[in-house]
């Protein structure tokens, strides 16, 4: 695995280092001992999959708050999907600022996210599917989330008119 920082302190993508032969490719998805190495000390408790039928679909952006706050690790298993990380931790030097990856099953891509950073996606193809890896099990009562077009955050998103439950396009306007 190669493990890739971005601009947002805490968010990193990374590469798997597939092993290929005539029948396919092998790749390592997760190690405790890999990620330990990299200074991440993951405890995953709980695993997640979001199956998206139609493309243009967006959820998001979601987090739990404290005293269940959560990190993830989000990987594309079918389709593909554009991938956005929020940060909303106030003593961070980028925050309110979100940065954004296409995930796909062809590029075998993850993105950890730590604790304070929301999260949200779009389907770019019919038919994606994610598996999340959760630090903390789901807790209703911490579940919360910001507007994936709340103007706070001028995230780019790139298919118009995205299909959006109504939780999410309930959340309020932001505020420090």
């Amino acid at each position: 695995m190669k493990f890739n920082e971005t601009e947002i302190p805490g968010v990193c993508f990374i590469d798997l280092d597939f092993h290929e032969d005539d029948r396919g490719w092998f790749a390592r998805a997760w190690c405790r001992e890999e990620f330990a190495a990299h200074g991440l000390n993951m405890n995953f408790v709980q695993c997640n999959l979001s199956h998206n039928t139609e493309r243009g679909t967006l959820r998001g952006m979601h987090f739990q708050t404290s005293p269940n706050a959560e990190a993830k690790l989000v990987r594309c298993v079918s389709g593909a999907v554009h991938d956005v990380a929020l940060d909303l931790r106030p003593d961070s030097p980028t925050f309110k600022q979100s940065w954004h990856i296409d995930l796909s099953a062809d590029n075998g891509l993850a993105v950890l996210l730590p604790e304070g950073i929301a999260h949200g996606f779009q389907s770019l193809t019919d038919n994606s599917t994610l598996f999340y890896q959760m630090s903390t099990a789901y807790a209703p009562e911490s579940a919360s989330g910001v507007r994936w077009n709340d103007p706070a955050f001028h995230i780019p998103w790139p298919i118009a008119n995205p299909i959006v439950c109504e939780r999410d396009l309930a959340f309020p306007d932001f505020t420090e």
